[in-house]
């Protein structure tokens, strides 16, 4: 069969990946000015209550902020034998905070890390077990220092006020029904639970790999351990520019126990979820109203607002250079 070509001049039409990259290079900034806009209020009042802080903690929140990264690429690291580009992989982790919170909360840094990994040559499915194995050993991690520290300080949050009176029975209700959704589907299609079964299957290799290389092993759990400490590290922080009258580690126990109870709203990034649930928690811990809600719009101001727009821009930047 003979070729057809085309006729001398015509341009060619370059292939789809190519006319879309530039788009995705872009979508990063416009997303970013639509989430300015929508939160503009919370922007004007979040730097308001900056003005007024002390700096030297505020300097102290801005520095547990950008180690939160380097815990997440020693994460990231540890839960694949392959060893990963380190500057790169510190790059996609400061890019997948910002695609954290233009999305639903974990679908973004999972997307840019999932992409990441197979761009290093890491198989689709090896990369989706790593991705599990970070989101199991993270949520266990924070669960584990949450639970630690309520033991500790027992005092620390008055956890009726956390929830209303007779919330805990929907609760656990609605958490069954999910849970015998998930298995009835299991078990009527047979495609579904072959396919579970298998990544279930390659999962647990990548798991008992990883842990069969100690360095791999300390850089999962470490890393998984300093992220949530580092964020409470912060929050603490910024109470303390503001003169939030709780100590630094209630106001840590009152952090994890709200991105715990937030983990379920999938909203981008816990915009919005999360303050609510940072000022109730903080109020729990003994602080005042006010103050609680001030300290939370400061401190997303340092972790979210300020970091996104460098984030998206590295994020459009590792797009163009097909690094992800």
């Amino acid at each position: 069969m003979t070729a057809v070509r085309l006729p001398e001049g015509l341009p060619r039409r370059p292939p789809l990946r190519a006319a879309v990259r530039p788009v995705l290079c872009l979508l990063p900034l416009a997303l970013v000015l639509v989430v300015a806009v929508r939160h503009r209020s919370v922007l004007v009042e979040g730097f308001g209550h900056l003005k007024s802080a002390e700096w030297p903690w505020l300097a102290a929140a801005a520095a547990a902020t950008c180690l939160t990264w380097v815990a997440a690429a020693f994460t990231r690291q540890g839960a694949v034998i392959e060893r990963l580009p380190a500057r790169r992989l510190l790059a996609t982790q400061f890019a997948a905070g910002a695609a954290n919170h233009l999305l639903p909360t974990g679908l973004g840094a999972g997307a840019v890390n999932l992409r990441f990994m197979t761009v290093c040559g890491v198989p689709l499915a090896r990369s989706s077990a790593a991705l599990a194995l970070y989101m199991l050993a993270e949520s266990i991690a924070r669960l584990s220092l949450l639970l630690g520290l309520l033991i500790a300080f027992p005092g620390a949050l008055r956890l009726g006020s956390l929830l209303p009176d007779g919330a805990i029975g929907p609760l656990l209700l609605g958490v069954g029904l999910v849970l015998c959704a998930a298995v009835t589907t299991l078990l009527l299609l047979r495609r579904l639970r072959t396919a579970v079964l298998s990544f279930l299957r390659t999962a647990l290799g990548e798991a008992r790999s990883v842990h069969s290389r100690p360095s791999r092993a300390l850089a999962l759990w470490g890393g998984s351990l300093a992220f949530p400490l580092l964020q409470a590290t912060g929050l603490a922080a910024v109470g303390q520019a503001l003169g939030l009258p709780v100590p630094p580690v209630h106001m840590a126990v009152a952090y994890l126990a709200a991105t715990v109870a937030v983990a379920l709203v999938p909203t981008p990034g816990g915009i919005g979820s999360v303050e609510a649930a940072l000022v109730v928690a903080l109020v729990a811990a003994g602080g005042p109203v006010a103050v609680a809600t001030a300290v939370v719009l400061a401190y997303r101001i340092i972790t979210v607002w300020v970091p996104l727009l460098p984030g998206a821009l590295t994020l459009g930047a590792l797009v163009r250079w097909k690094v992800i």
